[in-house]
């Protein structure tokens, strides 16, 4: 913070904001940057909020004035006085402009996809349709409603999820504190991670604290699992055990001693539900978030031990009388200035989901949205290691077909232990690249054997990679062979590249705008009627092009699930006594099996192991559609009959706008070539959403078929319970009335239809409302925005990338972003 801020806030009466814009740094140049959004993520009291942004703006207008003392001005809305006076300051600006600037500085700037530039271009941009909005008349009619509408949709949040994988002890949390450059954000070393807990990494866009934002399961769940528990622990009817079971038991122990102490031997379940072993959090009574706020990562760290990690006998923690992880259902941490993090974020990932179902239910809506995933294991145990490669055969319909993964990486941790003590530096590098491309050559051997991954995943998607946290944060500078986390921080920052986004936004205003400027306009009125004639049997003959293979998709799919039907019909019985009689010694399966009927279905060991036998019934019916699935929908590209075709509707707009015959709707063409762009992305994402629900819907109407008989089970106690358990279920799978195969294969048929239903309508409705407004609305009373138009078509220009064309010149004095590309 600057003199020029600080006697600004107090000659305005604001001096009590003094110590906020300490702490964000503002400076004179940096005041200037201030949009709305900024300052109430700063000031949220309205009062002070509103007083600022008054006198802000009259400062940033005072100095608009004067074209030599605007540093900058992203929050001023152009002016749209008479167009011939701004034909007039342009042709002066132009001139004062050649002047001023040597032939060098006059050239163009080419922006760089990602780049601080366009960050400047999509403020700005942002900015003027901020402006337009407000200026559009109250009147509710049907043109200015739209136009508001339109405006608003531009507004996206790109964020990208990484999903992070890997058993205890692998190195998860030093590979992201490495990765992110924050080494003591999360622990590590002795303080064994706990394994249900999802820790959410990302950017905090608000202010430079770290902060932590802690959500728990509901009272409810927790009395629940505490019933269960106890039942479980005190059940007595057979004192026989497998080993299984045995680690069960521990696991519910540990979970209980971590909360509790010894209190929960001797209380009852409504004993431990008093509020006194929850008073230090509150928020858990109340079933609201804990949120953290810290100056250093250290700091928070040390805050967050309790609630991520488990108990420690010594070490970090130790001094921790309770420990509330138990509790807990995902931990969002949020880290300042940090640009990797900007649009990405990082999940340390439970690997199997949860016994819990509201934490199963986070994890598997996680996992469908993550964009790549790191599978994160030891370098000596990168292909032998069971558990890394279990955890991605598990995962992997989740993330394929019931989700949207494109990239699996593999990642080999703590590379730097095959370093021997007594070789030459170049000793040490030629031993570490012939053991890490020993380590990749087994790794990808490895991938190729799974059957049931490369259903959902081809071999281009996955990369395997070698790195050393502990080298990467102890030396500054390394050679690249050394470790491979900057190549997945370039990995990162090639998520976090803006550069379509702010290409999208600044096309779809520069459309928005032109439909304005279009529609103030009365000449072409023969020429409207032309086009409207040729947009609409071209929307009807492409809608057509777009029916057919959705409709021929849906054909396949109804071949596939009729056999799927047959072979789960056939297979039923021995799928269910698969999980219900596995080949144990013992008795002591009727607590495993207490819980799969407990949990609905669902178990996850102590081991990591999860058994769904909701799944595991479905499983033929998602065999039978796996390939075709893949083909429809696949997570690369843009290709399959929903997508593929969707991208290739074409109203030949673009075609038209360059014929002569046309030139008076020039205009409206342009937003209708922009129109035709936003409804496919639209369109699109809603696909790949769509499509999870699609894909799982198999599981979930078995799942719901099956809840009667968990339910019922559930009622049963006494002697002999693990076979009237297994009786009850089997009845209920093997009832001839049983129709649990053809109703999910109805369910997921139908939602097929209904997505191809959506689209051809929305399609059909959107550009039909498009091309209505666009070329039968003429001389009706909104803004000028002729000046907005041109500044908007500036940054267009820019961001395409036309280094030997000319900038457009803003009539009125030109905008930071503006500033600065005809300054450069």
């Amino acid at each position: 913070m600057d003199d020029f801020v600080r006697n600004k806030l107090t000659e305005w009466g604001l001096s009590q904001l003094i110590p906020i814009f300490e702490e964000h740094e503002i400076d004179e140049e940096s005041l200037y940057l201030l949009n709305d959004r900024k300052i109430t993520e700063m000031i949220p009291k309205m009062g002070p909020r509103s007083k600022l942004e008054e006198r802000l703006k009259m400062l940033k207008e005072q100095n608009t004035a004067n074209p030599e003392t605007v540093e900058s001005s992203a929050e001023v809305c152009p002016s749209t006085s008479d167009t011939s006076d701004k034909v007039k300051r342009e042709s002066d600006l132009q001139d004062e402009s050649s002047q001023r600037q040597s032939p060098t500085r006059k050239q163009r700037l080419v922006i760089k996809p990602g780049s601080d530039s366009e960050e400047i271009i999509l403020s700005d941009v942002k900015n003027i349709m901020r402006c337009v909005s407000q200026k559009i008349p109250p009147q509710d009619n049907k043109l200015n409603n739209f136009l508001k509408k339109k405006i608003s949709d531009l507004e996206t949040d790109k964020r990208e999820v990484v999903g992070v994988f890997g058993r205890t002890g692998a190195g998860k949390s030093s590979l992201i504190n490495a990765v992110i450059g924050e080494k003591d954000l999360l622990p590590s070393g002795d303080i064994r991670a706990c394994t249900s807990v999802m820790i959410k990494v990302e950017a905090n866009m608000q202010n430079s604290k770290y902060e932590a934002n802690i959500e728990f399961i509901t009272k409810e769940e927790w009395k629940d699992e505490l019933w269960f528990s106890k039942n479980f622990l005190g059940d007595n009817a057979d004192q026989e055990s497998d080993q299984e079971s045995d680690d069960d038991r521990r696991d519910i122990v540990e979970k209980l001693s971590a909360l509790y102490g010894e209190d929960w031997k001797i209380k009852s379940v409504d004993d431990l539900m008093n509020d006194r072993y929850f008073k230090e959090i509150p928020e858990f009574l109340l079933s609201n978030e804990k949120i953290l706020t810290v100056k250093t990562a250290k700091e928070l760290s040390a805050k967050l031990v309790r609630y991520t990690r488990s108990d420690p006998k010594d070490g970090e923690g130790k001094d921790v009388k309770r420990w509330y992880w138990p509790l807990v259902k995902c931990v969002t941490i949020k880290v300042p200035n940090n640009d990797l993090l900007k649009h990405v974020t990082l999940v340390d990932l439970p690997g199997n989901g949860d016994r819990n179902k509201s934490r199963d239910k986070m994890w598997k809506t996680v996992v469908g949205s993550c964009s790549t995933v790191w599978i994160v294991t030891e370098m000596n145990r990168a292909a032998s290691e069971p558990e890394a490669w279990e955890i991605l055969e598990s995962a992997s319909s989740f993330m394929g077909n019931g989700g949207q993964c494109q990239h699996i990486h593999f990642i080999c941790t703590k590379s730097d232990v095959t370093k021997p003590k007594d070789h030459s530096a170049a000793g040490v590098r030629a031993l570490i690249l012939k053991t890490n491309d020993r380590a990749k050559k087994a790794v990808r051997e490895e991938f190729n054997k799974l059957k049931e991954v490369k259903k959902h995943f081809s071999d281009g998607s996955l990369k395997v990679f070698t790195v050393s946290s502990k080298e990467f944060l102890k030396q500054k500078r390394l050679d690249k062979d050394d470790t491979e986390i900057p190549k997945l921080q370039e990995f990162l920052q090639d998520l976090n590249d803006c550069h379509s986004e702010t290409l999208n936004y600044v096309s779809g205003a520069r459309g928005i705008l032109s439909l304005i400027q279009g529609a103030s306009l009365r000449e072409g009125a023969d020429t409207k009627t032309a086009v409207y004639t040729v947009l609409q049997q071209k929307m009807r003959d492409e809608l057509d092009k777009v029916r057919k293979p959705m409709e021929e998709t849906n054909q396949a799919f109804e071949k596939c699930l009729s056999e799927g039907v047959k072979k789960s019909k056939s297979s039923c019985e021995k799928d269910l006594k698969s999980v219900i009689h596995p080949n144990k010694s013992g008795s002591g399966f009727h607590k495993t099996l207490k819980c799969i009927v407990q949990h609905d279905g669902i178990h996850k060991t102590t081991k990591g192991k999860q058994i769904n036998l909701n799944m595991k019934l479905s499983s033929r019916l998602t065999e039978s559609i796996d390939e075709e699935f893949k083909k429809t929908f696949p997570n690369e590209g843009k290709c399959g009959p929903f997508n593929g075709v969707l991208n290739s509707f074409s109203l030949d707009t673009k075609m038209m706008k360059e014929k002569t015959e046309y030139k008076d709707v020039e205009l409206q063409l342009i937003f209708l070539i922009t129109e035709e762009e936003q409804i496919k992305t639209k369109l699109n994402k809603i696909i790949r959403e769509r499509k999870k629900t699609i894909y799982s819907s198999l599981t979930t109407t078995i799942e719901t078929n099956m809840q009667e008989c968990y339910d019922e089970a559930k009622q049963i106690e006494g002697t002999d319970m693990l076979n009237k358990m297994r009786e009850t279920m089997v009845k209920h799978v093997l009832d001839p009335k049983n129709v649990m195969f053809q109703e999910a294969k109805a369910v997921m048929l139908k939602q097929l239809r209904d997505l191809m239903k959506y689209i051809l309508v929305n399609l059909e409705e959107s550009m039909q409302e498009s091309i209505e407004l666009s070329l039968k609305t003429d001389g009706v009373s909104i803004p000028d925005v002729t000046l907005e138009l041109v500044m908007v078509k500036n940054h267009y220009k820019e961001l395409q990338g036309s280094p030997d064309e000319e900038p457009l010149i803003c009539a009125d004095p030109p905008s930071p972003a503006a500033a600065q590309m005809t300054t450069n």
